[in-house]
């Protein structure tokens, strides 16, 4: 039986771990990968609670280039509605999966404990906290953009949401690597990551920052990088909260900071909100390259899971 990994936060991954896994995705992206086919004995399991389209289309469609076969449940297939206990149904799925890729958007100890067993990978495809995924798909795309992660220049604007925090966990490990954040006031990082990055970056040789308004941004900038306002699962208790975030909408005006800047976003975007049509469809946005790495990069975490 092949070994078994979890992969339920970026500090799952040891160094060694983290960047294999982004040159394993890159090399998916660029097609020099090969045709390995190490799930061609594993049911994967892809279980939504919540609505998805990169990240569930991501999955099985690289289960299935990689071999697996699959079987999908949404948020209403399974006896958890009916009064089963989370740990039952994962003790459950345990003997008949090989991997389940899941997106709870809720409390991510729920996927630890369905990862206290050594038969079946756990991968979490978007937990309230943090989406790991998505930022190995964000390093596997700067990676193919630059050829590096090291030593980038990433200007993050927008809600401290899971795809911040799973960011500022990967790209903190980086030498040289300067993140900073713009954050509204109110909607920052929560203070685990945040604490957790300024660490990693002092022991790293990175830079990472987190202010709450858009005065001095930084020059130079390689990469301008949002998030829609409005995160998957949840909701803002602040009913005034779009004139809280007005001033961090990305604007083409972002571009005197770092004229050769591309924008990256995690999407589904909302044009007008978050992001200015002109630069979500613009030059610089690699946005939709982006979202097709999310299956390469998915590719290389169910290879690692289970290799």
């Amino acid at each position: 039986m092949a070994s078994v990994r979890h992969l339920i936060s970026i500090d799952d991954l040891d160094d060694a771990d983290l960047y294999a896994l982004v040159t394993r995705g890159a090399e998916f992206s660029a097609g020099t990968a090969g045709r390995p086919a190490p799930l061609a004995d594993d049911v994967v399991g892809v279980y939504f609670r919540k609505t998805s389209t990169r990240t569930r289309t991501a999955f099985s469609s690289g289960a299935l280039r990689l071999g697996a076969r699959i079987i999908a449940y949404g948020p209403g297939d399974l006896q958890l509605n009916t009064g089963e206990t989370s740990e039952d149904t994962g003790r459950v799925m345990s003997g008949m999966l090989d991997v389940i890729v899941a997106r709870t958007a809720g409390d991510p100890a729920e996927l630890r404990a369905w990862a206290a067993q050594e038969r079946m990978a756990v991968i979490n495809a978007m937990s309230a906290d943090e989406h790991p995924t998505q930022a190995l798909t964000d390093l596997t795309t700067l990676h193919r953009q630059f050829g590096r992660v090291e030593g980038l220049r990433v200007l993050y604007v927008g809600e401290g949401n899971n795809t911040a925090s799973a960011l500022c966990l990967a790209l903190t490990r980086f030498p040289g690597v300067e993140f900073e954040l713009r954050t509204p006031p109110g909607y920052g990082l929560a203070p685990y990551y945040r604490e957790r990055a300024g660490e990693q970056a002092a022991r790293y040789g990175a830079v990472f920052r987190e202010c709450h308004d858009m005065t001095d941004l930084p020059v130079g900038l390689d990469v301008v990088y949002t998030t829609r306002w409005q995160t998957t699962g949840t909701s803002k208790p602040d009913p005034d909260w779009r004139a809280v975030f007005a001033p961090f909408q990305v604007t083409e005006a972002l571009w005197e900071a770092g004229p050769k800047a591309v924008f990256m976003h995690d999407l589904p975007a909302h044009r007008g909100d978050e992001v200015t049509a002109e630069v979500l469809d613009g030059p610089a946005s690699i946005a939709f390259q982006q979202a097709e790495n999310k299956m390469h990069s998915a590719m290389a975490v169910l290879e690692w899971c289970r290799t």
